[in-house]
């Protein structure tokens, strides 16, 4: 053999074992002798997978590599194509069943509802029945019980078309499944909590208004909160489903109260924030629950003033005071437990925007054990600030300004008014709202205090050479900046014509709060009240405002406009509070 047949021979090839994704793969039909010998149709399922993959390959075309990179498997990904000849209905079709693993699915109709409620009210009476009948035997009515669970599984179908829930109430059904909320087994009670919460879904309940009408109406006049609070007496949360149980009772309240504001008011009366509370108050080391349940109560107590006196009378502030205690001197551990040491203080906030829990407040040494988170310099040391804030703010804050004062507070407040505290990962507040809660604090201070409590806020101005008055001219340069930049962006912005004057003028004076008049206010009327007293502050605010040539207009007019716009509360206060203001602004 010649060397051009040597480089001219190919060795005869070895027959290719078939492999079922060749296109020329040939499926044998088994044999029925053969499926027998497999173990009871075995064989017959490859068989039928097998078909599926052939009738796969006749409708979309697979475009194997040609580059030799057939191992990759983003390359096998990227080199899938659709035969071109298919129709788009087709193409819809593949992409549909990639997704949802089928191509068509049968959604609930009204004839399939009913079906499936008779099914359910036929297996509720059948579970009924045998638990009397069988009452001392568990074994007997266990069938009808997981009937009646897997039927209620199927019930969950009606979320997915809302446009049915006023069908869903006409027939009853409803009523049937809240009546499940007190079934003896709590496995049942807890699939019609799973189920109620993705009914409720405000997603959903958004796709079809008159289906949320009618399921909101019907869960009023049944009293589902009440229901959901005696169902959550019962549940035991060292069990896993029972937790979810008690989770997916707090989503149906949250879902709830954003559809309809009417369930914020009945929820509470209907003893849910009482059982907040004692959840809360628990021993129980912290978890998603405890979470949760924070945030619902902040929801509760956010805008009614009602469920904040309700929330007086319950100790809650005693409670509230109890948990935040434990981070006085701790950190979080987790970013969760950070999210509710955060809500907590949100929660004594709104607590305490009603007279009667400030006195609580007070009683309760809330002051003292705010004032140690502000030493202790901990995380918790922003949440405190915010509400000695509201603690002490307006006329009803009076006693505790002048309690503060006593407590040796003005010790810690000044310090950290003369250097505000680098922010950074760990602390919640920026600089800016650092700054606003120190300098709200001071100013209800300075308005609240009497007697002895008032000269000594009043000596802290003048001590060190001014250097507080030095401060507050420094902030006020500062936020007037902040103020003007505003300003200027507001009057180059082009108008509304769909808008009013009037609501315009609104909208703006609400854009300068959020962007630094308000703080700036606080620091002008500390301005006022400390030079209004004092000769030598006042000698000292004329000689820095004229060397960094500012004005003392500028001070009387941001005070004028505060004045005309104070809140719509006590007319009485409103009217004194006004002309005091007024009146320093004219000795000034």
């Amino acid at each position: 053999m010649d060397i051009g047949e040597l480089l001219a021979f190919k060795p005869e090839q070895t027959p290719k074992r078939p492999h079922e994704d060749d296109d020329d793969f040939a499926l044998p039909e088994p044999a029925t002798s053969d499926i027998g010998k497999r173990g009871g149709g075995g064989g017959d399922e490859k068989a039928k997978r097998m078909r599926r993959i052939a009738e796969a390959k006749e409708t979309a075309n697979y475009k194997k590599p040609h580059d030799g990179t057939s191992g990759s498997g983003t390359a096998a990904s990227s080199s899938f194509e659709f035969d071109p000849e298919l129709t788009e209905e087709e193409r819809l079709n593949i992409l549909k069943y990639v997704e949802s693993e089928e191509a068509e699915g049968d959604a609930l109709d009204e004839q399939g509802l009913k079906k499936l409620i008779l099914v359910f009210e036929k297996r509720n009476l059948k579970n009924q029945e045998m638990r009397i009948k069988f009452s001392d035997n568990p074994e007997k009515f266990m069938d009808s019980e997981l009937d009646l669970h897997t039927v209620i599984q199927e019930l969950k179908a009606v979320a997915t078309v809302p446009d049915l829930y006023p069908l869903l109430v006409e027939l009853h059904g409803l009523h049937s499944l809240l009546e499940l909320l007190a079934h003896q087994n709590t496995d049942i009670a807890v699939a019609v909590v799973d189920l109620l919460q993705e009914v409720t879904d405000v997603d959903i309940l958004g796709e079809s208004s008159e289906g949320a009408e009618a399921l909101i109406e019907a869960l009023r006049k049944e009293q589902i909160c009440a229901l959901l609070v005696q169902n959550l007496d019962r549940l035991n949360e060292q069990v896993k489903e029972e937790a979810d149980g008690v989770h997916n009772t707090l989503a149906i309240v949250e879902n709830l109260t954003e559809i309809d504001n009417e369930f914020v008011r009945e929820a509470a009366t209907q003893g849910l924030l009482a059982w907040l509370l004692k959840r809360l108050k628990g021993k129980s080391p912290f978890d998603p629950n405890k979470l949760y349940c924070s945030e619902i109560l902040s929801i509760l107590i956010q805008t009614e003033n009602e469920n904040r006196l309700l929330l007086g009378t319950l100790d809650g502030v005693d409670v509230l005071l109890q948990q935040l205690a434990v981070y006085k001197r701790h950190d979080p551990a987790s970013n969760e437990e950070q999210e509710y040491m955060s809500n907590l203080f949100n929660c004594m906030c709104s607590a305490l925007m009603a007279r009667e829990n400030r006195d609580r407040f007070l009683n309760g040494e809330g002051l003292q054990l705010m004032n140690l988170m502000l030493r202790e310099k901990k995380m918790s040391r922003n949440g405190s600030l915010k509400v000695l804030d509201h603690a002490m703010a307006g006329q009803d804050g009076r006693e505790n300004c002048n309690k503060f004062v006593e407590i040796l507070g003005l010790r810690t407040i000044f310090p950290l008014f003369m250097k505000t505290p680098k922010r950074n990962k760990q602390r919640l507040l920026s600089v800016d709202e650092h700054e606003e809660h120190v300098c709200s604090v001071i100013a209800s201070m300075l308005r609240n205090c009497k007697g002895t409590q008032r000269q000594r806020m009043l000596a802290k101005f003048t001590e060190n050479d001014h250097e507080k008055v030095d401060r507050l001219l420094e902030l006020h340069l500062k936020y007037l900046a902040k103020v003007e930049a505003i300003d200027r962006e507001i009057d180059q912005q082009p108008k509304d014509a769909s808008i009013d004057e009037d609501e315009e003028a609104e909208n703006n004076y609400i854009k300068r709060l959020t962007g630094g008049l308000f703080t700036l206010q606080r620091i002008d009327y500390i301005l006022l009240e400390v030079s209004a007293t004092t000769e030598t502050v006042k000698q000292r605010v004329l000689q820095i405002l004229n060397l960094r040539g500012a004005s003392m207009k500028t001070i009387r007019s941001i005070m004028r406009e505060y004045a005309g716009n104070l809140g719509d509360g006590d007319t009485d206060w409103r009217e004194q509070e006004q002309t005091h203001i007024l009146s320093l602004v004219d000795r000034f």
